[in-house]
């Protein structure tokens, strides 16, 4: 499993150009997960149901994960749209990304060549606006402990920035904590050697 952070859209982008008097409306979203991204390409062909097409792509995971990509030519001659698109949204490194080109046709055929260009170009010129975050990988894992050890348990979390989630308080303490999962190992090291063994954990697996 890939810990490191990724980006995703900070917030929605819609570009819009005429190539040879087809209207060309490029729309990206933060869509994480295929179901978001299949919701975000429906909620588009609905809003222009009247456009010839409504070509999209997405990437709704990891960025390099291809297990989450997809893309539709929606009635555009194969490779000219869907594939362009992806092509992208995959260089941009982006990740939980769904793109939708929305074309109505002005008279003109513009070839494949000239299709492939149009589909590729609003994608590339709608992503020059896009603004980002970094989206960072978290684990949880509890930590089970005496009282007097939880001034201690306290202060290598905050060390770390992790993140209390919950505590409960019965005959001994059990802290729920997220932290970066780059980090995870490390923390839970660092409590049971510092508690000298008497701190627990659970619920990390080794091979995050």
């Amino acid at each position: 499993m890939n810990n490191a952070p990724y980006l995703i859209p900070a917030s929605a982008v819609v570009a819009e150009e005429e190539i040879k008097k087809s209207r060309f409306i490029t729309y990206l979203a933060h869509t994480p997960g295929i179901e978001n991204a299949k919701a975000f390409v429906a909620e588009i062909k609905a809003k222009h149901a009247d456009a010839r097409h409504n070509c999209w792509a997405f990437v709704a995971g990891r960025p390099e994960d291809s297990m989450s990509w997809g893309f539709s030519d929606d009635g555009e001659p194969s490779g000219t749209a869907g594939k362009p698109i992806l092509a992208q949204l995959t260089g941009s490194g982006v990740g939980e990304i769904t793109a939708v080109v929305t074309r109505y046709y002005g008279g003109i055929r513009l070839g494949t060549g000239g299709l492939v260009k149009a589909y590729g170009g609003g994608v590339q010129q709608a992503l020059t606006q896009l603004v980002t975050n970094e989206k960072a990988i978290t684990v949880q894992f509890t930590v089970s402990c005496e009282y007097p050890h939880i001034a201690l348990i306290e202060s290598i979390l905050a060390s770390h920035n992790a993140v209390q989630v919950n505590t409960e308080f019965s005959h001994n303490v059990v802290m729920t904590v997220e932290v970066d999962a780059r980090n995870a190992d490390q923390i839970a090291e660092e409590i049971v050697n510092r508690s000298r063994g008497q701190v627990s954990i659970a619920g990390l697996n080794n091979n995050q």
